[in-house]
């Protein structure tokens, strides 16, 4: 329970932390109730105020129920009022953030399905293109025009079968929830799994990868949440890397967190954009064409699992220098 003396006070315990019932007077030094009121609401919507007065008139009634407050008591306090007025007030608060929370999962299920109808449409078509000319015999097998569509096709039915990949990974991570099964764990052996996976998914040899081993024991880590995170930052490495570059790792340990740093020569990201890179979604479009490849879920739910495991995650990066992502995980 926090105490406040004055309006100011009240505001900056809020600003600092977010408690879940605020039980103001009207009157305070420094300010009004109503305005405690106003200015918290104006922070957090879904703020739960109850406000108190010794003196009763319809005007102070009507100003803190048009400012959202969410109940009204007289002084003297009635403690067994004050204790139903709280109860009530909490179970509000909790069915208002139980139906945002839907609306909120309404949103994104109906963000995911259109991302998805739009990934899936670009491939299928290239795909059913090619099949169509094919039928109506605009080329013939043997000319170069026929090999070069082939081999458009075919990349086009892979990036497919990637995205079908992608959505089993992704529907199995919202299936596992935030549960974490932790065992003890090789970390240089999982990341070393990982490199190889990404560059035998990338065929790109022309990557140089340079790797320096922890000397460190293991870590209690739940393996499959991890390589997961791993694999969506190697995999953005190699990604935005070209057909040439150079992807460095380092794994190591201080005081009581393992590290790891995954450094690519790649293009790079705006500063302007580094904010961004872990929402849900969201997607790095260095040419604006407008068809990256991929869900924009994996650095969302990469960040998820690091943090279900009291870790981190952090981002730098250049245009044209190249990205470094850190990764941080308790030893214990």
């Amino acid at each position: 329970m926090l105490l406040a003396g004055t309006c100011e006070e009240a505001l900056r315990y809020y600003e600092r932390e977010r408690v879940d019932l605020i039980l103001s007077d009207i009157l305070m030094p420094g300010g009004s109730g109503i305005d405690l009121l106003k200015k918290v609401k104006a922070l957090d919507p879904n703020a739960t105020v109850i406000i108190m007065t010794g003196f009763v008139d319809k005007e102070t009634i009507l100003k803190a129920l048009k400012e959202d407050a969410d109940d009204f008591i007289n002084k003297p306090l009635n403690l067994l009022q004050l204790k139903t007025a709280i109860k009530k007030a909490l179970v509000r608060k909790a069915l208002k953030e139980e139906l945002a929370d839907i609306k909120r999962s309404d949103d994104i299920k109906s963000s995911f399905l259109s991302l998805v109808s739009h990934k899936l449409r670009t491939p299928i078509t290239g795909i059913s293109l090619f099949l169509q000319n094919l039928r109506m015999g605009f080329f013939t097998p043997g000319d170069a025009h026929f090999d070069q569509n082939v081999v458009l096709a075919s990349e086009e039915a892979h990036y497919l079968g990637q995205l079908v990949a992608d959505l089993l990974a992704f529907s199995q991570v919202m299936v596992n929830g935030t549960g974490v099964n932790k065992i003890s764990c090789d970390l240089n052996e999982i990341v070393t799994e990982v490199l190889l996976k990404c560059r035998e998914a990338h065929c790109n040899f022309g990557i140089e990868i340079d790797v320096t081993p922890g000397d460190l024991s293991l870590v209690p880590l739940d393996a499959s949440k991890i390589r997961f995170a791993l694999i969506q930052v190697v995999d953005n490495a190699f990604k935005f890397s070209g057909e040439f570059g150079h992807i460095s790792v380092k794994i190591g340990c201080d005081d009581d967190f393992a590290f790891i740093v995954i450094a690519d020569s790649g293009i790079g990201i705006p500063q302007s954009e580094i904010p961004k890179v872990f929402e849900k979604f969201y997607q790095i479009d260095p040419e604006h064409t407008g068809q990256i490849r991929g869900f924009g879920l994996g650095l969302f739910y990469a960040r998820d699992f690091i943090r279900q495991h009291g870790g981190s995650i952090s981002l730098t990066s250049e245009p044209g220098a190249g990205t470094t992502v850190t990764i941080t995980l308790p030893l214990q």
